[in-house]
């Protein structure tokens, strides 16, 4: 299997090189469960927030870890857009988005109950790879929305074309 070889601060990984459509492949990045990444991307990125920035926000399920580790380093702490509307969730913002790690759409919820955490407030969002930008574009709709103001975009790493509004620790290019 071909791979790609990765550093996160004193880490480096191989990532398996897989076809996610016909023609394009990626460097596989998946945090869950690397306790060690984890570690030093959330120490590395909680260094590159800007001080301004009152909240973290961050996509379930991936970036979950990493969103932990940043607010734990920083001090800010941290909501969860979530992937599926929940029984309990008090008027809830839902927005659907097509990721290209899925192909397929997908819903984020913000739940009503934090609308109010974010109101005013500066927001950094932090994921692991930012690629299309399509989850990204509707997490920022959903603050915005909410009345917050999406201060930062944090990531592990951007990946296909460049990224200038988020800040990363690295570049994944696509093959094909």
């Amino acid at each position: 299997m071909k791979t790609h070889h990765v550093q996160v601060g004193t880490v480096s990984r191989e990532l398996p090189i897989v076809e996610v459509a016909p023609g394009v492949s990626v460097a596989l990045f998946n945090m869950l469960g690397d306790t060690e990444v984890t570690e030093a991307a959330g120490r590395a990125l909680a260094a590159l927030i800007p001080a301004d920035v009152d909240i973290l926000v961050t996509p379930e399920v991936k970036a979950l870890s990493l969103a932990h580790v940043i607010s734990r380093e920083s001090g800010k702490p941290y909501i969860v857009i979530r992937k599926t509307q929940k029984p309990y969730m008090v008027d809830p913002v839902v927005r659907e988005v097509v990721s290209i790690t899925t192909g397929k759409p997908q819903t984020l919820v913000l739940d009503g109950f934090d609308v109010e955490k974010i109101r005013g407030r500066k927001v950094a969002i932090v994921d692991d790879v930012v690629s299309s930008g399509g989850t990204l574009h509707s997490i920022s709709q959903i603050i915005q929305e909410v009345g917050g103001e999406v201060a930062a975009v944090i990531a592990v790493f951007t990946e296909g074309q460049e990224r200038p509004e988020v800040t990363a620790l690295g570049h994944l290019p696509l093959f094909t």
